[in-house]
């Protein structure tokens, strides 16, 4: 009998079918997710800078509650979806108990150091006495939307880990109208409600954690007929499964973790060389952001994709899958990057920047095209086919090293010794993304990363 020839690309039209649609869909949620918070701080700007100020602060409390969130998610994602690719449900259900247990825990533990220490908490961020009240009336509400915000992940972690992501992306947009809704009549007192200011917009976006969850667990109890998830082994005791987790979980963390630390300080340069950087650099990285999705969206659907071929077992498969996954993270990278460069002026005529500021904006934004590219292959590929396929210590180390023994000190004297121009600075906090992209190449193409995270 003749072999079977691999070929560079998979030749599977059901693998691209389930690769567009869920790419797709998952860029879709991300982009109203990132709306919500857009949403927030548009409504508090009306109100007053000290509330705006005061939540986007708070902010920087719940971007490192994310990075906890997405890696317990991420990890439940790596090792269930080769379970999925096995057919195996008992361990599946098992594992989501267990980063459930992970998750209530965390979430518990951050909203006691915010319940118990809110303005020592908040002064890490700013001195302000004025942002710190403001900031503190938001956190004591908005603190328990974070147990809400982890479980409902974590629950949809496991969905997508066996395909399921539409009822995200729904549960997304609802999401975002009722928070719009809520902000709306809270903040401002609308149609005979009280006028509460920075607490409406707490307990509106509270109000819609509560709606989301509610949304994601009537889902799975009564439509989802693929995990049969809220069963008897949910929470079964299985110390193999346990260590299993953990074992990926902790350099998935570490990596997540220490990346979101540098993220503000990173802000924080950039926030000490003048008013023109600041302004030019939000509107550059918000319209950066938003492309950004489709990049966060292609690692998750990656993770899921390699993980259910690793499951399957089938070796020519797996590097079939990978290697067409990779191709289509560069093409994509360039239509992003090229967009966002070509789009460039129309995009700035929507803000009212002074000269100086709109021509470094313009500036930075080219910067941020290119940087586009090169993180467009980057971070789907470590992040999504390395760690997703069972390798997480290759992404931690790798993190490590460049963003706190290049990056960051690069990024500092850059800006504070050497005094480079602005757009340098912000090339130099960026590099990651570039070189990062060579040792994530090479580690690629070794294949050592394929491990199978199963029983």
């Amino acid at each position: 009998m003749e072999a079977v020839k691999e070929t560079f690309f998979t030749k599977d039209k059901s693998f691209y079918k389930t690769l567009f649609s869920m790419l797709l869909v998952v860029a879709l949620q991300n982009v109203v997710t990132y709306s919500v918070n857009m949403i927030d701080n548009i409504m508090l700007g009306r109100l007053s800078q000290e509330a705006l100020s005061g939540a986007a602060t708070v902010n920087q409390i719940f971007f490192m509650v994310d990075q906890f969130a997405l890696s317990i998610g991420n990890t439940l994602v790596a090792i269930t979806s080769q379970y999925w690719g096995q057919k195996k449900l008992q361990p599946i259900r098992t594992l989501t108990g267990i980063a459930l247990k992970l998750g209530i825990i965390v979430s518990f533990a951050i909203v006691a150091i915010c319940g118990f220490f809110p303005e020592q908490v908040l002064h890490i961020f700013t001195n302000s006495p004025e942002i710190i009240a403001e900031g503190k009336a938001y956190l004591l509400i908005i603190m328990w939307t974070f147990v809400l915000f982890i479980i409902s992940n974590i629950l949809m972690a496991a969905l997508r880990a066996v395909g399921t992501v539409n009822i995200a992306f729904y549960t997304s947009i609802v999401s975002l109208g009722v928070n719009a809704f809520g902000n709306y009549v809270l903040i401002y007192g609308k149609l005979g409600f009280p006028q509460l200011g920075i607490r409406g917009a707490a307990i509106s976006t509270l109000i819609a954690r509560i709606v989301e969850l509610l949304i994601v667990v009537i889902y799975i109890a009564k439509v989802d007929k693929k995990l049969n998830l809220f069963h008897k082994d949910l929470f079964r005791f299985n110390r193999e499964l346990k260590r299993d987790y953990t074992k990926v979980y902790i350099p998935i963390m570490i990596s997540q973790v220490l990346w979101g630390v540098s993220v503000p300080m990173q802000t924080a340069i950039l926030g000490h060389l003048s008013a023109d950087a600041i302004a030019a650099n939000s509107v550059a990285t918000t319209f950066y952001q938003y492309l950004k999705v489709v990049v966060l969206a292609m690692s998750s659907t990656s993770a899921v994709l390699i993980g259910n071929a690793i499951g399957r077992g089938n070796m020519r498969e797996i590097k079939q899958e990978a290697r067409t996954i990779s191709v289509i993270d560069v093409i994509i990278g360039i239509c992003l990057g090229l967009a966002l460069i070509a789009l460039r002026k129309p995009l700035l005529s929507l803000y009212n920047l002074d000269a100086t500021a709109t021509d470094l904006a313009l500036t930075l934004i080219v910067i941020m095209g290119f940087i586009m590219m090169t993180m467009s292959y980057q971070m789907p590929v470590s992040f999504g086919l390395i760690q997703g396929g069972g390798d997480a210590k290759f992404t931690m180390k790798m993190n490590m090293i460049s963003t706190w023994c290049i990056v960051m000190p690069l990024s500092f004297m850059a800006a504070f010794w050497w005094k480079l121009t602005v757009p340098l600075v912000v090339l130099v906090i960026q590099s990651d993304q570039i070189f990062k992209c060579f040792p994530t190449f090479i580690h690629f193409r070794k294949y050592t990363w394929m491990k199978k995270l199963t029983r």
